[in-house]
């Protein structure tokens, strides 16, 4: 039996017992599960299209930029393209993997059925990595944003930070439906003003811009389009994810998603297209409309790209505002994934089993207002949004790695196991997606080598609790570990039945 796998409840067809893990999962009350229940149906294609699109639309807004300081136009435009591989590769991945199993695991339930108990928990602990720092970076970047726009002549700091944690996760506790709905209002906002901001920066649109950053002469490779070089590609990789870092975490809506099976490919799909269709919009008019050099250090470039040093137009004024819109959505909608990954982690018992509590309305409670209460700690007193958005990259490469390496395990141990949807071009997509996810993982450290031994070092703690507690403590009727239980149960009677002939 494969290491780690949990024991099924008890009953007339129960598996032999040497097909037990060494330490067996507990088996809970009936009542367990019901404290422990989402609303489901609560999400059609349409808003978890939504739901994708929000989770990555700030990145259009800002961020991005940096990139051309690492690799120039070329370089950026270069490894936005092999970033937008990847991630499509990732997106038809996940969608099968969805299909198969939809519930609020996502990249851990997949993980979990692939690679055993070791691979569910370091994969799901990297998304939590992705998931808990993003928001935390995103809310500064609101503060920031808020003091600029002078909105009621608040300034950046703690009780501005205090209060976006505040109104945005008695939102989500709300409801999951009036969560997604406020997302998709915020999310169309921004996307409509970065199709407004595209046609009014094509109108001073140059190619002779685009090149415009200094060569350095001791760069291999080094030219007007490659400023830095054939390394700058490489070093301009995660900036490049940033047009799609986050719309993986579609599949952790599917338990209250309508009919997921149908619903979540479609979504991903969606979302993805319009992602690329921004990334493209934006990037060109941007880096045309003022050149390539005012934007690689600017904080807000769409503005810089609008006005450049000129005074504000109506245009860049709505675009700035807009901005706001966009890292709202995207605050927003990353809290949501961060605190569905958190609970089903802790509803197997990978976590502490309280964080996945939930209330009367069916939503996990503490899985919201801890992971809250340590971002807003850790944005409160750093305020270094750019340190932790590395920190948070970081971790979504190691989780894309380990998701990618589920789809080809699982299309080669169980080639027979049921797939509503099927990943077009099949272990040769996922392949892709795995090596430029490794990649990408190894880029990080060029552009912030303390931010990956910082995750490096959560992450050690994550895996030391692990071992010593939590993988002898998991629970087996929690969805995704049912899951992997009935597939090594499985293969356990396929074994016995071959013997025995």
């Amino acid at each position: 039996m494969a290491e780690g796998t949990t024991e099924r409840d008890p009953s007339p067809a129960e598996v032999p017992s040497k097909s037990r893990s060494k330490a067996p999962a507990e088996v809970p009350a009936d009542d367990y599960l019901r404290r422990r229940t989402l609303r489901r149906g609560s999400a059609g294609w349409l808003l978890l299209t939504g739901l994708g699109v929000a989770y990555v639309v700030s990145g259009d807004f800002s961020g991005w930029n940096i990139g051309l300081a690492k690799g120039g136009f070329g370089g950026l435009a270069i490894a936005a393209l092999l970033m937008g591989v990847m991630y499509a590769c990732l997106v038809f991945a996940l969608a099968e993997l969805s299909a198969i199993l939809p519930t609020a695991g996502g990249g851990y339930g997949f993980a979990r059925r692939a690679l055993g108990t070791w691979g569910g928990f370091l994969t799901g602990t990297a998304i939590l990595i992705e998931y808990i720092l993003a928001p935390a970076a995103i809310s500064i970047f609101i503060g920031d944003y808020v003091e600029s726009l002078g909105l009621f002549g608040l300034e950046s700091g703690w009780p501005v930070l205090l209060g976006c944690f505040v109104v945005f996760l008695g939102i989500h506790l709300w409801g999951v439906g009036e969560a997604l709905r406020f997302s998709l209002i915020v999310t169309a906002i921004a996307v409509a003003a970065l199709l407004i901001f595209a046609v009014g920066a094509f109108t001073d649109f140059s190619a002779a811009r685009l090149d415009d950053i200094p060569v350095d002469e001791d760069a291999f490779g080094a030219n007007s389009w490659l400023p830095f070089g054939l390394l700058g590609i490489w070093a301009a990789f995660p900036f490049g994810m940033w047009f799609f870092l986050g719309v993986e975490g579609v599949p952790l809506a599917a338990e209250e998603a309508k009919d997921p099976v149908r619903s979540m490919p479609r979504a991903l799909a969606v979302s993805l297209g319009v992602l690329v269709l921004l990334a493209v919009l934006t990037f060109f008019a941007a880096t045309g409309a003022q050149g390539s050099a005012a934007l690689q250090e600017a904080g807000n470039p769409l503005v810089v790209a609008l006005q450049g040093d000129g005074e504000p137009t109506a245009l860049s004024r709505f675009v700035n505002y807009a901005g706001l819109a966009g890292l709202v959505a995207s605050f927003f909608s990353l809290v949501y994934a961060g605190s569905r990954q958190l609970f089903a982690l802790s509803r197997a018992g990978y976590l502490p089993r309280f964080l996945s509590l939930t209330n009367r309305r069916k939503s996990p409670y503490l899985g919201l207002l801890i992971p809250g209460a340590i971002g807003f700690a850790l944005a409160a007193s750093t305020g270094d949004g750019a340190r932790m958005l590395n920190i948070a990259v970081f971790g979504a490469t190691i989780s894309y790695a380990l998701m990618s390496l589920s789809h080809l395990v699982l299309r080669r141990r169980e080639p027979d196991l049921p797939r509503p949807y099927r990943t077009p071009g099949g272990m040769l997509t996922s392949s892709v997606a795995f090596l430029l996810s490794l990649s990408a993982l190894a880029a990080t450290f060029l552009v912030d080598r303390e931010a990956a031994f910082i995750a490096l070092g959560v992450y050690a703690v994550a895996v030391l609790y692990f071992a010593l507690y939590s993988r002898n403590h998991l629970v087996a009727k929690a969805p995704e570990e049912e899951f992997a239980a009935l597939a090594a149960a499985e293969a356990e009677l396929g074994r016995n039945g071959t013997e025995s002939r």
